[in-house]
């Protein structure tokens, strides 16, 4: 989160200006955000839970705040709003049950709320050199590409065809439209393709990844799909921009190297996102250029 973004009163409860703001996009987060105090105080109750002060920064679909038991442990309170590519961010971490994640204490779906373990001193990963941070992502992607059992996790192409629905609605302003049709035709080709059924974090980065005591680092905020773990690799490269601007291609086969996962892959999927993924403008966007040159 924007680190100059002020909170807001909500109904006595304090939230996060970003929060509000995504908030105010759709109908059903509006009715979410105004129940918020109605949630915070029943789950407060339920686990029996003494709250601190929500958390601001970096804070942009959730309400977060650090908790502590009534056994004295430290842990943390999550309520998401309504978000399409977090819906199933709770089965996820029961699924890697504390493997390179923070552990779920407990959960509750129909408030959208869940009992985290707190991580201390839970620095993020941003704070270190990016180069070093390349390693500590490519090793926790590793660790996370597990084969869930059945049918139990959303295929990427759910979120593919979520993205180009939400893209297309903007279509009119799209500024290379040429461009922004092939991102998405390589996108949902790609989507499609058969996968050896890896279960993906999807927006791991380096603000998503804090210091912790179980284990150095720990990922938070997962948002599980199943597919291609060479996708899997894309928002830590976004997240890195001067990097990606300056020398996509060498900054690319470092981290597929680093991963093991094919280049040419990782390439095609960085350009379908820069050339197409949802975006509030179309229009003096790096990502575009970024796209025209990955698109060479």
């Amino acid at each position: 989160m924007d680190r100059q973004h002020k909170p807001r009163s909500c109904m006595s409860v304090i939230v996060p200006t970003l929060l509000v703001k995504h908030c105010a996009k759709t109908a059903s987060r509006r009715a979410w955000l105004a129940a918020l105090p109605s949630a915070i105080q029943t789950l407060r109750q339920r686990w029996s839970l003494t709250l601190g002060a929500p958390y601001e920064h970096y804070v942009s679909c959730s309400w977060v705040a650090p908790a502590i038991l009534a056994n004295k442990r430290r842990a943390i309170l999550k309520i998401g709003m309504p978000h399409m590519e977090g819906e199933q961010e709770s089965e996820g971490l029961r699924f890697w049950d504390g493997r390179a994640t923070v552990r779920l204490l407990q959960w509750d779906p129909l408030e959208n709320a869940m009992l985290l373990e707190r991580c201390e001193p839970g620095t993020p990963l941003l704070s270190i050199p990016e180069t070093e941070q390349d390693v500590i992502v490519t090793t926790i992607l590793k660790r996370l590409w597990m084969k869930p059992p059945g049918q139990t996790f959303r295929p990427l192409s759910a979120l593919i065809a979520y993205w180009k629905q939400q893209a297309c609605k903007s279509a009119d302003s799209w500024s290379d439209a040429a461009l922004t049709t092939e991102g998405l035709r390589v996108l949902t080709a790609m989507a499609w393709e058969p996968t050896e059924g890896f279960l993906l974090a999807t927006d791991l980065h380096s603000g998503n990844v804090l210091s912790a005591q179980r284990e150095p680092w720990l990922m938070i905020d997962p948002k599980p799909f199943v597919g291609d773990r060479a996708y899997d690799l894309t928002q830590h490269l976004f997240n890195c921009e001067l990097r990606l601007q300056s020398n996509p291609h060498e900054f690319i086969r470092r981290l597929a190297d680093l991963a093991e996962v094919d280049y040419r892959r990782v390439q095609m999927w960085l350009f379908g996102r820069a050339a197409a993924e949802p975006r509030d403008s179309w229009h003096n966007d790096w990502k575009l250029e970024l796209a025209r040159r990955l698109s060479v």
